[in-house]
């Protein structure tokens, strides 16, 4: 079995959850603990793919930069987009504004890296009625850009989804 490792960028606004999701797919803990991140901080986790194309599957790394979500830092954190493969988009449900600005993010990173893959995670879903969250998660599809694989209901808290945006993000990226 051979071993690929891809870097992929995760961001979004303040306090969304990023390093939550991260924390959740990595070690599968969850704190309530709130640790700002400054500038990024690299976890790697291998993840096993198998797809009818390979015949044993493989084993990808996954190298996971958690880039920070403050407004200033805009500018500097498309120099970490540099040679990503993939991003994982993060907004928070429980505030609009960081949803509204998704497709600013998903922008911000086709400029730098136009062939790549994104996933959007609509995460701290444990924190809304569920009766919700489809609507909300139908809002925030993006359909019409080629690059987004698709948008999840995540809960780094619970685990909801988590493992999925990145297997999703992984199996592209192969």
């Amino acid at each position: 079995m051979s071993i690929i490792s891809k870097k992929i960028c995760l961001f979004g606004d303040f306090g969304v959850g990023k390093t939550s999701l991260v924390r959740q797919f990595v070690e599968s803990q969850f704190s309530d603990e709130y640790l700002s991140t400054v500038g990024v901080k690299i976890s790697r986790k291998s993840v096993n793919i198998s797809s009818k194309d390979l015949d044993d599957g493989r084993n990808l790394q996954l190298l996971i930069w958690d880039i920070e979500g403050s407004n200033k830092f805009k500018a500097v954190a498309q120099n970490y987009f540099q040679g990503s493969k993939g991003a994982v988009i993060v907004g928070d449900v429980t505030q609009p504004e960081t949803l509204n600005h998704i497709r600013e993010h998903i922008q911000s990173f086709l400029a730098v890296n136009p062939k790549s893959y994104i996933v959007v995670a609509l995460n701290k879903s444990d924190m809304i009625a569920a009766e919700y969250l489809e609507n909300i998660r139908q809002m925030y599809q993006f359909n019409d850009l080629n690059n987004i694989l698709d948008t999840y209901i995540t809960s780094a808290k619970t685990g909801n989804n988590v493992d999925e945006i990145f297997q999703t993000l992984a199996t592209h990226l192969i």
